[in-house]
């Protein structure tokens, strides 16, 4: 129950390129040093104390949870892991063909999904969600 708790502030944007790739810039500070998993959750509910009204990761294609692109699969919101520095600031690049902005296809549509920074890091490994720990930050994808 850290969320509401833990000041982590900061500004994600999403860009949808020319090539089609959506592209995710997040700049964050306020976290605590060290390693941190970022997740796009269900749903951009960010209302509850603990930030789980987000529900779990975005997985539209029912895979198992794993490091993006593994073969045996992965969640298309495991973005991955991402150090903060000794002052708690932290900048995130993401880039990929398999989300857009908009659109019928909601395997790829990350309109109204969450963005989530956890804790600790996501071992890639555990099933459901990589024992990320707590969740210290939370905002909605907006169109």
């Amino acid at each position: 129950d850290v969320y509401k708790r833990q000041a982590v502030t900061g500004t994600v944007t999403f860009t949808e390129e020319k090539d089609g790739q959506v592209m995710m810039m997040a700049y964050l500070s306020g976290l605590t040093p060290g390693e941190h998993a970022i997740h796009l959750h269900e749903t951009a509910d960010c209302s509850s104390e603990d930030g789980k009204s987000t529900g779990g990761h975005w997985n539209p294609t029912f895979e198992p949870h794993g490091a993006w692109g593994a073969a045996e699969g992965f969640h298309r919101g495991d973005i991955g892991n991402f150090t903060a520095d000794e002052s708690g600031n932290a900048m995130v690049h993401f880039m990929t063909d398999l989300w857009s902005l908009g659109g019928s296809d909601q395997t790829t549509n990350i309109i109204g999904k969450a963005v989530i920074v956890h804790q600790g890091s996501d071992d890639l490994t555990s099933q459901p969600s990589g024992a990320a720990g707590a969740r210290v930050s939370c905002t909605g994808i907006i169109e």
